[in-house]
């Protein structure tokens, strides 16, 4: 029993103990019975994960943070791509439960996804959702809080000396998109600001394209916002490249902030001002949720949803400053 909970990893055991156990194993080149430990209910961990684009600044962090832990737990992972989200991404996800997993992580877009939540409640299948701005009750979450995260950029802003904001909302199905907006809103009215008067929004996707667009739209308005907060990296980085294009230097014509502090945040220039999600963390936080959840199940004492809120940082590099005080035209000057 004691060389079994040496080898499982756990706790209970002397330091000098545990020394002794693992010199033993590499004298004797001992490899644990796979079959035997099957038996014993130590069978191996397979967790699967849904994606739609590995290309993204976020789930490439999140994938490292999902491998690396999974490594460290020994957990098997299934990793499938759907190709494309709201459009039958319950059908992997059955073919995974169906194949024995024994658990699911479920990142952005699929950690709102409504049918996947009833699939996952209808098999019973331990889950956590990762960055879902209102995860539901019945599924363990991991994430930060969106609302408080946009707040805090808002007042940066303000405080900064700008008044004419303009904001790029996200993908309007996931539910962290409208807790960012709100945070917004809720600052800028703090202020005392008239939020008719004194903010502009346009529609994202969270992708660099959909910021393109958006950012076109803010500043080809007759009042031009002197800051724009995008709600992710990928379209305040494209709100930058329209800022160029229309000849506007950043920051000192335009500040320009984003969310997530993906790696695109410090391959542009100016380097991006941001609000840091941990994401890495966020999925290895992930991964050790789902991995006691189901070892609780296994020992017939299942453990009721949690949900885990991880700090967020903001992180200022070159995009943001005061905005610029302009010299008043020289006939009006005269007057």
């Amino acid at each position: 029993m004691t060389v079994s909970r040496v080898i499982n990893g756990e706790q209970n055991v002397r330091p000098g103990t545990r020394e002794k156990v693992h010199a033993a194993v590499a004298e004797l080149n001992y490899l644990p019975n796979q079959a035997a430990r099957h038996l014993a209910g130590s069978e191996p961990i397979r967790i699967g994960m849904l994606y739609i684009d590995p290309t993204a600044g976020y789930l490439n962090e999140f994938l490292i943070g999902l491998l690396n832990k999974a490594t460290l737990r020994h957990v098997q992972l299934v990793v499938q791509r759907c190709e494309a989200a709201r459009e039958g991404e319950e059908k992997p996800v059955a073919e995974m439960i169906a194949n024995g997993i024994d658990g699911l992580i479920l990142p952005p877009p699929f950690c709102d996804s409504q049918p996947l939540l009833k699939l996952v409640a209808e098999t019973d299948t331990p889950a956590v959702v990762v960055s879902a701005g209102q995860p539901p009750e019945a599924v363990c979450a991991v994430g930060i809080n969106d609302f408080d995260a946009a707040y805090e950029m808002t007042r940066h802003l303000l405080n900064l000396g700008h008044h004419r904001l303009g904001f790029i909302i996200g993908d309007p199905y996931q539910s962290s998109s409208a807790r960012r907006l709100a945070g917004f809103h809720a600052a800028m009215a703090d202020a005392g600001l008239n939020i008719e008067e004194e903010e502009v929004v346009a529609q994202g996707m969270f992708t660099y394209r959909s910021g393109l667009d958006a950012a076109e739209f803010l500043l080809s308005q007759e009042r031009r916002p002197t800051a724009i907060f995008a709600s992710n990296d990928d379209m305040a980085a494209a709100t930058v490249a329209i800022a160029h294009r229309m000849g506007l230097d950043v920051p000192s014509d335009l500040t320009v902030v984003g969310f997530d502090d993906a790696p695109l945040a410090t391959t542009i220039w100016p380097e991006l001002t941001t609000v840091r999600q941990p994401i890495m963390e966020m999925a290895g936080a992930a991964v050790d949720l789902l991995v006691r959840h189901i070892k609780a199940r296994r020992t017939g004492e299942p453990l009721p949803c949690e949900h885990e809120l991880m700090d967020f940082e903001l992180v200022r590099r070159q995009s943001d400053a005061a905005p610029r005080l302009r010299p008043k035209p020289l006939a009006q000057a005269r007057r």
